[in-house]
């Protein structure tokens, strides 16, 4: 007669719940299907950690008996071996999450051998180049939780408000933000770019909804190596027609405010395991301070930056505006050398664009950029000649400003910025599950 595997599950008749719905379950006998996370021994109590995805679980059990069928299997489990373990649910304030499992079951679906990260100090590139485990640690989990909360809250903010959802396209015939960052692919007898962003299809579909959002994966070839860059990345876009300067400004602050609420609310045991200072989230409140870009300027000198008139914002002169401001601030009418082709110019300062970034506190930088764009088709025909750009490809884009031309504005966040700022982590490469970097596109 052949033995049966090891890993031969059991029958059984107990309800399988998720560990972060255990708090439901006490007094009752439940199944939990998961991974060891850890283990550890004390006398005749054997003591299992076992997580599920949705939390931590202690599974105890005692016995006088040293060769004890459990105590055997127990024995054989090793970090992340997978498991179906049984058992009634109590409350126990000293463990995890305040309810603990008395063992009853053991089901060892695999034994997981020689998993490389361990407690010990990993290196990055270690880390990196083992991202798909590194996925199970608390902390890259905690992220990712806040990172959920973020998309879930600016999902919720804008089907509240009534916004629709347009989903644009990835691929196209024509740059958005520049042609210099562009990633190039053939697309049949043509060539085609992978998105920098959905702002110009946003743009059409306005007209035709009135206010509306697209969120999904945009690319940038950039060799930039910094902290706070990523090659792919996604971003969340809404565009109101008939809507101002001011008008997008107050929109985005007030998405900004309802995040950081929801994030506060809802992810505080995510932000204690990440050790996240909350107390300058909590200082993030309507109305933020407002300068235009020529009144920030010498004020970021006088703190010891090198910028000049004329000059982008880079990352020294962010981290000076955590000096000066304690919440985020909105930086406006930016000169028109520095951005987009399709930015409106401000109606007394052609050589000023009605333009607004929003820089989040501590040092953090830009989580918001955006504006007003132009309406006049006479207008956008000279930007394009100016920014060297072929007709053509932006023929389309030339005839929402022919048929029914309205001022309209709109803006770009970028999730992993808003949630490296959420959680307070050092690289923007821990806000994403597989971050493309400059010299990384594995795994």
């Amino acid at each position: 007669m052949t033995a049966p595997p090891a890993c031969l599950i059991i029958p059984h008749v107990m309800k399988w719940v998720y560990i972060e719905d255990i708090a439901a379950h006490a007094g009752q006998s439940v199944e939990i299907r998961g991974w060891v996370y850890n283990k550890r021994s004390s006398g005749k109590v054997r003591f299992l950690l076992v997580r599920d995805g949705t939390g931590l679980l202690q599974a105890t059990h005692f016995s006088a008996e040293k060769d004890h069928p459990l105590f055997e299997m127990f024995d054989r489990l090793t970090q992340e071996s997978s498991v179906v373990i049984r058992g009634a649910v109590r409350e126990e304030k000293r463990a995890p999450g305040g309810f603990e499992l008395e063992l009853e079951e053991i089901d060892i679906l695999q034994v997981a051998q020689d998993y490389p990260i361990t407690p010990k100090e990993h290196s990055t590139p270690f880390l990196m180049a083992n991202r798909h485990l590194w996925l199970r640690s608390q902390k890259q989990h905690a992220v990712l939780e806040v990172r959920a909360e973020v998309i879930r809250a600016i999902r919720n903010f804008f089907d509240s408000r009534k916004f629709r959802l347009m989903d644009t396209p990835i691929l196209t015939p024509s740059a958005c933000e520049g042609t210099t960052t562009l990633f190039e692919t053939q697309y049949f007898d043509q060539k085609a770019y992978l998105s920098q962003s959905g702002q110009l299809y946003n743009e059409a579909t306005a007209m035709a909804f009135g206010k509306v959002y697209c969120f999904g994966p945009t690319f940038r070839a950039e060799r930039s190596k910094t902290r706070k860059h990523l090659i792919e990345f996604w971003m969340v876009e809404p565009e109101v027609a008939f809507a101002e300067l001011e008008d997008i400004i107050e929109l985005g602050t007030d998405l900004v405010v309802d995040i950081v609420g929801r994030v506060l609310e809802n992810r505080r045991r995510e932000l204690d395991i990440l050790e996240r200072d909350t107390a300058p989230l909590a200082k993030v409140r309507k109305p933020f301070p407002k300068m235009s870009y020529e009144e920030i300027v010498p004020r970021l000198k006088e703190k010891g930056s090198a910028i000049q008139p004329g000059d982008d914002l880079g990352a020294p002169e962010e981290s000076l505006l955590a000096e000066l401001f304690d919440t985020p601030v909105c930086i406006t009418h930016f000169p028109a050398a520095i951005k987009a082709f399709y930015m409106q110019p401000a109606p007394s300062r052609p050589d000023l664009v009605l333009g607004v970034d929003f820089m989040a506190s501590e040092g953090y930088g830009e989580i918001i950029g955006g504006g007003q764009r132009i309406h006049d088709p006479g207008l956008l025909e000279e930007k394009l000649r100016e920014h060297n750009l072929p007709r053509e490809p932006y023929a389309w884009y030339l005839d929402l400003r022919k048929f029914g031309s309205v001022p309209h504005s709109g803006f770009g966040m970028g999730v992993e910025r808003m949630v490296s700022w959420m959680c307070g982590t050092k690289h923007i490469r821990e806000t994403i599950p597989f971050p493309r970097l400059l010299y990384r596109i594995y795994p």
